[in-house]
This record gives structure tokens, sequence and C-alpha cells, in this order.
């Protein structure tokens, strides 16, 4: 979905290439999960279960969990791997130790209609779905041909960073569908402004 097209006032973007880089994303333009109801959407549609698992017990402790997460995973993906910067190590420890948990396990069933589906064995936990994403952060930081891949959006004011998988690597927008779209008319207007000149 484009960002100007929204329905609802959370809508959330799934186009970094990374869950934990969705999560990242969810600063832009505003506050996308600060509320549980945005969150429990932002659970479903990244994957992290599958769409008809319950998620009552998402609360306003799991938005401040997931917030703080984010804030760490920015930390990480958008500075200089450094030991000497504490900020750095701190966030990289962080990470590290919700990692640890083990996330939701899921099992292959057949449904109704005859064809496999994934479901949770048990309803899923936040510190679950913490390492989950935790896990996605680590795996991000500590592959080499993945982390050369992050690229920082080159639209106007988008802070939005996504992983770069195209042929060549010669992406430039967190979405062609948004801010590549957005270049593409401002482009046209620059043309047409001087034709007109």
């Amino acid at each position: 979905m484009a960002l100007g097209t929204a329905t609802a006032p959370y809508e959330l973007r799934f186009d970094s290439g990374r869950i934990c880089l969705d999560l990242l994303a969810t600063t832009h333009p505003e506050e996308r999960i600060g509320s549980a109801d945005p969150l429990r959407a932002w659970i479903t549609g990244s994957g992290l279960v599958p769409a008809d698992t319950p998620l009552a017990s998402a609360d306003s402790s799991w938005v401040v969990a997931f917030c703080e997460l984010r804030g760490q995973i920015g930390q990480l993906v958008r500075g200089e791997p450094s030991r000497e910067s504490g900020s750095f190590a701190a966030a990289l420890a962080r990470v590290n130790e919700l990692a640890r948990t083990a996330p939701p396990v899921p099992s292959a069933v057949w449904d109704p209609a005859g064809s496999l589906v994934r479901v949770l064995c048990a309803p899923p936990t936040c510190a679950a779905l913490l390492a989950a994403v935790a896990r996605d952060t680590v795996e991000l930081l500590t592959d080499p041909a993945a982390r050369a891949g992050i690229r920082q959006c080159e639209g106007d004011n988008c802070p939005i960073v996504y992983l770069d998988t195209s042929r060549g690597r010669r992406r430039r927008w967190c979405s062609s569908e948004v801010c590549g779209n957005r270049e593409r008319v401002a482009r046209h207007r620059r043309r047409a402004a001087l034709a007109r000149a």
C-alpha cells in the first residue's frame, strides 16, 4: 500500500526486506505502533505469527517493549559497528539478550480444506516475539553480504532503511510506489517547468 492511500491511521509497510527493518520503519512518517491494535496488526502483517493467531494478551507493555527494541535496532543498523561506542554496545547487548528467548514454535497442520497451514503450538508471548525480531537483527548484523546491502532511502526526508537485494544493487528508494513515485513526479514537474520556460 502506498502511504497516501491508507484507510487506517496506522498504515503499516512491509517492504524493507527484513522483519527487523520493517519494525524500524514503523516510525515514519509518524508513530505507527503507538497502541496495542496497530502493534497486533504489525505482528500479524510481518509474518511473525499466522494470520488468525489471537493476540489478545498484547497490551501497552508489548508496545513499550517493541518500541524499545526498535530503538536498539535503529542504533545498530544506522550506526557503524564499533566496540568503543557505548550506545552501540548497549544496544547490541540488549538485542543479544532478547534473542536468547525461544521464538514462537510453529507446527504444520491440516486445515479443513485439506491444505497444510502453519499454526503456533501455544499463544505467543511478548518475549517470544521479541526474540524472533532480535534473532532477525542478529542474522542481519552478522551476515556480511546482507549488512553490505543495508541502504538509506534516497527519498526526500525519508529515514527508512531497507535491504537492497535488487539486481546490481541499484535500488534507491524504500518503495518504488512511495518514494520512487514522488521522485518521478518531481522530475516530471521539473521537466515540464523547464519546457514552459
